[in-house]
């Protein structure tokens, strides 16, 4: 049985900036969670941060691919550089993926660290751009296929597909 990260502000937790949580309800997350498969993990409390915290936005082009080269930063509505922490909590993922195998990851679209097809435009006018988070990032930089709370239905699809195909784990 393959284990899945899950954005823990979707299974209820309150770890969200604003202490807030972002629950998805969604028959197969309830199947799952019954069955044991779901991790689940904030990157930005795991990389120190507390709750609540500043609202967090990438300046800079390249998103979260950009952010451990410098070329990009992460920075707080109070002008403070949290590139580290969002770094150490994506690195930590990614620690947590190797250690239980886990393929796909189901994260929280928008966010700094977690989104996966946008994220906020970096000047804190509640802007979007096309862009993925710093967790997204290495994620997907080290074979881990991510999806945002939107696409369950593909989640399990591509679990499925590696199940029949039988990918190995690098």
């Amino acid at each position: 049985m393959d284990s899945i990260l899950i954005s823990s502000c979707l299974l209820g937790n309150p770890v969200r900036y604003d202490g807030k949580i972002k629950p998805l309800k969604n028959h197969l997350i309830e199947a799952w969670k019954q069955e044991g498969r779901l991790i689940a993990f904030c990157p930005e409390v795991a990389g120190g941060l507390p709750v609540p915290r500043p609202p967090a936005e990438i300046q800079g082009t390249g998103g979260g691919e950009a952010v451990p080269a410098g070329s990009a930063r992460v920075i707080d509505n109070t002008g403070r550089d949290v590139s580290a922490q969002f770094i150490a909590g994506a690195t930590m993922a990614l620690e947590l993926c190797r250690q239980h195998r886990i393929r796909v990851a189901i994260l929280t679209d928008l966010s700094p660290s977690c989104g996966s097809t946008k994220i906020y435009n970096g000047e804190f006018a509640k802007e979007t751009i096309i862009g993925v988070g710093v967790t997204t990032a290495l994620l997907r930089k080290n074979g881990i296929t991510v999806f945002n709370q939107y696409q369950i239905r593909e989640a399990m699809d591509s679990i499925s597909a590696a199940i029949n195909i039988d990918i190995p784990f690098n």
